[in-house]
């Protein structure tokens, strides 16, 4: 070995800013092709409900019983239903959907732990951006089912009432499936975000809480026959900037 080879080697700084501007055009192919497949899938599969909840949720687990009757009632009630595709909540959910009439849904995001794809799933699409994924549970839902869950449920939760509050999205039914699990957060949404005005009164009705599965069915199939079946304008507009 040469003098020259054991010297370091000198890191272009131009070369290098113009690999990671490459690096990241090519991302962005990557997150284009996520939605353009999102989009070609979900089209095809409306109206659908999203459900989410705990991935660590077990299967003898009183929720996890819930959520797959809840699922496999809107099935048959003729609603697609949309879930992560992982273990827990995510599958019981697309489980009760997979038993009933309508389509199984599972956009399943690529994580080192906890998520890998259940076999329930009669439409199946892999994301890699979290962001792409949360969009399709959104854009496509003719309601949002929030069974008990940990961060990720919660996120989600958050960014669904804080896109419908600003008109972002179009109003759907938020339902928090669990009164005892969730009346603690309800409460605090009542007590302090309402009190101290970070919220206005009215913003509590986005959220109905309800441990009747039948009582789910009811809410959002009762929404979704007072409403057009179509998008109007507005609404059309809206889902634009999600």
């Amino acid at each position: 070995m040469s003098l020259q080879d054991k010297l370091p080697k000198v890191i272009d700084p131009a070369a290098q800013q113009k690999a990671y501007t490459a690096k990241e055009s090519w991302r962005l192919m990557e997150i284009i092709s996520e939605f353009v497949d999102g989009i070609e899938n979900m089209t095809r599969v409306l109206p659908a409900v999203s459900i989410f909840g705990s991935a660590r949720t077990k299967p003898d687990s009183p929720s996890y019983k819930l959520a797959e009757d809840i699922a496999r009632r809107l099935s048959d009630m003729g609603f697609s239903v949309i879930s992560g595709g992982g273990p827990g909540i995510m599958e019981a959910a697309n489980k009760g959907a997979f038993c009933g009439a309508s389509p199984s849904i599972g956009l399943n995001i690529l994580l080192p732990h906890e998520q890998s794809g259940n076999p329930y799933q009669d439409v199946s699409i892999n994301f890699k951006f979290f962001f792409a994924r949360k969009v399709m549970f959104v854009k496509y839902a003719t309601a949002y089912v929030v069974m008990p869950g940990g961060f990720g449920t919660l996120d989600e939760l958050s960014e669904a009432l804080t896109l419908i509050q600003t008109g972002k999205a179009k109003k759907i039914p938020v339902i928090l499936v669990g009164s005892e699990f969730w009346k603690g957060l309800v409460n605090w949404f009542q007590d302090t975000l309402v009190s101290e005005h970070m919220i206005n009164p009215e913003d509590m009705n986005l959220i109905h809480v309800t441990d009747d599965p039948q009582e789910v069915v009811e809410l959002i199939f009762n929404h979704y026959e007072s409403r057009s079946r179509s998008l109007n304008l507005a609404e059309r507009a809206s889902t634009f900037s999600l």
